[in-house]
């Protein structure tokens, strides 16, 4: 994203707005307004609606004139927050740098609960819907794809109209205490499966203590699968 910025703004300030001798608040403001609003076409292009608004430059600032293009870019994600602020630099002899701050409202397509949800309850395309809100109003971010969140469990009660973000959700148990278990012991490319059985609860990518129902051995193994969990060969 700020790759494509600086280009656009390059071929945007190609003839100097410094005309003079000093970059003034004049010239901080337009660069930060232009800045915005190159950002906010890309923004539609993806199906968001942007409006904004630079914060209040100094009227006394006066900067040393910039020899070559200024960089422009967010110092904060504007897709999480609804205040980020805008670092504008100039290298060159007299370098400078500053910052600007800005008030963003980034609205788009978002997942929210179509009803009421318990907790605990495994969701369902029918439990949500798609709902254009303001997407930067939370740092918890929001999710767009309701296929993805399928089957996921809700961690807390969430009523009607709720944007869904990640941290309501939590990924359902792969395995549970007394499922029958692949266990796969692995070194490199060789690897040995046998049986066991799971003696805990736990979703992929956590351990879980698991008894090989050969050996009557108990090992904790990693879950990477549903049913299935992997342990490092000694």
């Amino acid at each position: 994203m700020r790759t494509l910025i600086l280009l656009t703004l390059t071929l945007v300030f190609s003839v100097p707005v410094l005309g003079e001798q000093s970059t003034t608040a004049s010239d901080i403001r337009q660069m930060a307004e232009r800045f915005l609003q190159v950002w906010a076409e890309e923004q539609q292009g993806l199906g968001r609606r942007v409006a904004y608004q630079t914060g209040n430059v100094d009227r006394r600032l006066k900067l040393a004139l910039c020899e070559g293009e200024p960089e422009l870019e967010f110092a904060s994600n504007p897709l999480r927050t609804p205040s980020p602020s805008i670092l504008i630099s100039c290298a060159g002899k007299r370098p400078w740098r500053m910052y600007v701050s800005a008030s963003v409202e980034v609205y788009g397509p978002a997942i929210v609960a179509a009803r009421p949800l318990t907790r605990g309850e495994r969701l369902s395309s029918s439990a949500l819907t798609t709902s254009e809100v303001q997407l930067n109003a939370s740092r918890r971010g929001t999710l767009t794809d309701i296929q993805s969140i399928q089957g996921m469990l809700v961690r807390r009660p969430v009523k009607t109209g709720t944007v869904l973000t990640p941290d309501l959700l939590e990924a359902p148990d792969a395995i549970e205490r007394g499922d029958h278990v692949i266990i796969l012991a692995r070194t490199g490319s060789f690897s040995v499966s046998s049986r066991g059985k799971a003696l805990g609860n736990a979703s992929i990518g956590e351990q879980v203590v698991v008894e090989n129902l050969r050996s009557a051995r108990t090992v904790k193994a990693t879950v990477v699968a549903p049913g299935r969990v992997e342990i490092p060969m000694q």
